[in-house]
C-alpha cells in the first residue's frame, strides 16, 4: 500500500513541477524545476529502499537477518538537495538580476525583447 501511495505522491509532485515550467513566469518556471528536483530525489530514496535496519551494528554483533537500507542513496540524495538548494537560490538571484534589467519576468515578453533589443522599428537597413 505504501509503494502506492508514493506512487501518486511522486506523480503528482512531477506533474505539478512540469505545469509550472510550462508557465510564462520565470519565478514559476524556476520553482517548477526545484519541485520536479526534489521529486526526483524522493524517487531515489524510494528505490534505494525504505525498509531495513540502519547500517551500524555494534562490535562483535552480528547483523541480524533483516535486509540493510542503502546508505549511498540517501548521501547522494542528501548532496543533491545541497547543490539544489544553491542552484535555486542562484536562479532567483539572476530572475531577479533580469527583472532589474527589463522590467519584467514574463518570458514572452523577454523572448520579444530579445527579438528586438533595441525596442524601435526596424528601419531595414
Amino acid at each position: 500500500m505504501t509503494q502506492y501511495v508514493l506512487a501518486v505522491v511522486l506523480g503528482l509532485l512531477f506533474a505539478f513541477g512540469t505545469f509550472l515550467v510550462l508557465r510564462r513566469d520565470l519565478v514559476r518556471v524556476v520553482w517548477g524545476v526545484t519541485i520536479m528536483s526534489q521529486a526526483t530525489n524522493v524517487y531515489l530514496v524510494t528505490m534505494g529502499g525504505l525498509s531495513g535496519s540502519v547500517p551500524v551494528v555494534a562490535h562483535g554483533a552480528h547483523g541480524g537477518g533483516g535486509s540493510v537500507t542503502d546508505p549511498l542513496v540517501q548521501a547522494l540524495v542528501l548532496t543533491a538537495i545541497v547543490i539544489g538548494f544553491g542552484t535555486t537560490a542562484f536562479a532567483l538571484v539572476l530572475t531577479y538580476r533580469v527583472y532589474e534589467e527589463h522590467g519584467t519576468i514574463d518570458l514572452e515578453e523577454l523572448g520579444d525583447y530579445e527579438a528586438d533589443p533595441l525596442g524601435g522599428e526596424n528601419d531595414g537597413a
